[in-house]
C-alpha cells in the first residue's frame, strides 16, 4: 500500500512538473505572451554548395556567432567622418539596396541578428527543411514576371534619368500604385506570413488572450491579430497579411492564413497564398516556429522551414516607416521632371546627325 502511495505520488508530481514546464495562462494554455527576436544568420535557403547537409559543427557555428558579434560591436565603435564626401549623383551603382547606393545605409542601421538558430539542440544550415536540399521549389514563370513588374521601382538602376521611357508596359514612378509596397510602407519584406527574418527590425511582441493572439511586427508596426476556434472570412475579405485562424492541439498553436492581397509581402506569393504555422513554447522561454507555405500558382510544391524565436527583454518600439508615403509626391514630381528632360538613344542620335 505504502508504495502504491509513493507511486501515485511521484506520478502526480511529475505531472505537476510537466505542466509548469512553461509558463501558462491560467486556463493551462501555453502563454506565448512576450517579446521576442526573430533575427538569425541562419539563411532561408541553404547555399547549394552545401547540397543536403542539414546541420553544422558545432565550432563552426561558434565561429559564425562570434565574427557577428565582433562585427556588431565594431560597427558601434566606429564613428562616421562628418567630413565625407556626398554620395555622386544617382548614387555610387550599388542598387542592393534599391536606391543607388546613396548612403541611406551603415552597418549600425542592419541587424539581421548575431546568431545562428539552434533547433532540438542542432544549428541547421536554412530554415527551410522540406525540400530535403533545404532550398524554395521552383518558382512559376507567370510568378517570376508578376515579381519583375510588381518591384520594378524598387530594383529600378538609379541613373538620374528616365530610362523607362524606352521600355514596354508600365513605368516604375508612373503613379503611387506602381510603387513598390515595401516603398509605400504598406507592407514589407520584414512583415510577411510566415514569419521570415530579415535586414533588420526583427522584433516581435506576442499579446495572448483566450479568443485571440495579436503579433507585433517592428517592421512596419503591423499588428496581427489571429482569431483563435473561429472561421475563415469570405473570399472577398482579403487582408494585406491574410485572415488568420488558430487553434490549440495539445501545447502547439496551429495558425492556418488564407485570403491575401493579390499583392502580399512574401515575395513570390499571389492571392492563392495559404500558410500553416506552429508555434510552442520551450522551457527556456523561446518559441519554437515552423511554417509551411502552398501556392501552386507560384511554386511547383509546398516548402517547410523551422527556426527559432528568442525570448528578449528588449521592447518593440514604433517604426515609423513614412518614406514612401510622406515623400511621395516629391518622388512623382522628380520623375514628371525626368521625363520632361528625357531623350532617347534614338532621337540623340537624329540630334546629332
Amino acid at each position: 500500500m505504502n508504495k502504491l502511495l509513493v507511486s501515485a505520488f511521484f506520478l502526480v508530481f511529475c505531472l505537476s512538473l510537466t505542466h509548469a514546464d512553461v509558463k501558462r495562462t491560467p486556463s493551462g494554455k501555453p502563454d506565448l505572451s512576450g517579446f521576442y527576436d526573430t533575427g538569425t544568420l541562419t539563411p532561408l535557403q541553404r547555399p547549394e554548395f552545401l547540397g543536403e547537409t542539414e546541420y553544422l559543427y558545432t565550432w563552426v557555428a561558434n565561429l559564425i556567432n562570434w565574427a557577428a558579434e565582433w562585427a556588431y560591436e565594431y560597427a558601434f565603435e566606429t564613428t562616421s567622418d562628418p567630413d565625407r564626401e556626398a554620395p555622386p549623383e544617382g548614387g555610387d551603382g550599388n542598387n542592393a539596396a534599391g536606391a543607388g547606393g546613396v548612403g541611406g545605409y551603415n552597418a549600425l542601421y542592419i541587424d539581421p541578428g548575431n546568431h545562428v538558430s539552434e533547433v532540438d539542440g542542432k544549428v541547421r544550415t536554412s530554415i527551410i527543411y522540406d525540400p530535403p536540399n533545404g532550398r524554395q521549389p521552383a518558382m512559376s514563370e507567370k510568378s517570376q514576371q508578376r515579381m519583375a513588374v510588381r518591384y520594378k521601382s524598387f530594383r529600378h538602376e538609379n541613373t538620374g534619368t528616365a530610362t523607362w521611357l524606352d521600355e514596354d508596359g508600365h513605368g516604375p514612378f508612373d503613379g503611387p500604385e506602381t510603387l513598390a509596397p515595401s516603398e509605400r510602407c504598406l507592407i514589407s519584406f520584414g512583415t510577411t506570413v510566415p514569419t521570415i527574418p530579415s535586414l533588420y527590425n526583427n522584433f516581435k511582441r506576442i499579446i495572448q488572450t483566450e479568443d485571440y493572439v495579436m503579433i507585433l511586427q517592428e517592421m512596419v508596426h503591423d499588428a496581427r491579430v489571429i482569431r483563435l476556434n473561429s472561421e475563415h472570412l469570405p473570399e472577398e475579405g482579403k487582408k494585406w497579411l491574410g485572415d488568420s485562424v488558430g487553434r490549440w492541439e495539445g501545447d502547439v498553436l496551429i495558425v492556418e492564413t488564407r485570403n491575401f492581397f493579390e499583392v502580399n509581402g512574401l515575395v513570390g506569393a499571389d492571392e492563392n497564398l495559404k500558410v500553416v504555422e506552429r508555434f510552442s513554447l520551450n522551457e527556456n522561454g523561446n518559441l519554437n516556429y515552423d511554417f509551411t507555405v502552398e501556392d501552386e500558382t507560384a511554386w511547383s510544391e509546398p516548402w517547410s522551414g523551422r527556426y527559432t524565436w528568442k525570448a528578449s527583454d528588449s521592447k518593440v518600439y514604433e517604426y515609423a516607416c513614412h518614406e514612401g508615403n510622406y515623400a511621395m509626391g516629391n518622388i512623382l514630381r522628380g520623375a514628371r521632371l525626368l521625363e520632361s528632360e528625357w531623350k532617347s538613344p534614338s532621337e540623340i542620335t537624329e540630334g546629332a546627325e
